[in-house]
């Protein structure tokens, strides 16, 4: 297959790995010596994935892909912060991706925390853990008021308002989708069946032919 190079090659490709996932039939492509060495010099990943740190959300697996594909940025509930819109900024900017990637996934320990913190009933102690759910909790308190009371339900809320803050904030990531050059994609991965599930679409990935 050739290296994707625009938005919607790089879904098409994120989207037939997964698959691969799925079924188990995975190819592990590009993770040979030979890719190894080829690389050291310079990388051109095809897409960033934003997702959580939760450790069975491994995107190279997940996604069936190899070194040099994918730049991956992760925190706990992928929750927005300085340093995460400078990487991201960076894949843009410096690496030239077509594709941003934002994933969530079901039964996320930070949504949960922060469900339980809405209650009043968070039990961490950790300083910068409460940090991570005062990030997440406008949203589920916006969620909750508006009905919402499944983890699911709440999940896909926080895939949504991530991406909004990240365009709200970032001139390069929004202007880069004004002028076509990139695409963001959020979506939500399911542990058991190992899916992607697309949930919001900024920018084309539509074939342009």
């Amino acid at each position: 297959m050739p290296r994707p190079k625009t938005a919607f090659e790089a879904w098409q490709a994120l989207k037939m790995g997964n698959a691969n996932f799925v079924l188990g039939t995975p190819n592990h492509p590009r993770q040979g010596v030979h890719v190894r060495k080829n690389i050291v010099n310079k990388q051109k990943p095809f897409a960033a994935v934003f997702g959580c740190s939760d450790s069975r959300l491994a995107a190279e697996m997940i996604f069936d892909v190899g070194l040099g594909d994918l730049f991956v940025v992760r925190n706990a509930g992928q929750v927005m912060a300085d340093t995460i819109l400078g990487s991201l900024e960076f894949a843009v900017e410096v690496l030239n991706v077509p594709l941003i990637l934002v994933l969530g996934h079901d039964d996320c320990g930070a949504v949960r925390e922060t469900m339980n913190a809405a209650q009043g009933e968070l039990k961490v102690q950790g300083k910068f853990i409460k940090n991570l759910v005062a990030r997440i909790l406008p949203t589920i308190e916006r969620g909750i008021l508006e009905g919402e009371t499944s983890i699911d339900e709440l999940t896909i809320r926080h895939v949504r308002d991530t991406i909004a803050e990240m365009l709200d904030t970032s001139e390069v990531i929004s202007n880069a989708i004004k002028t076509g050059k990139l695409a963001v994609v959020g979506a939500n991965y399911k542990l058991e069946l190992g899916d992607i599930q697309p949930i919001v679409v900024h920018g084309n990935i539509q074939s342009s032919k």
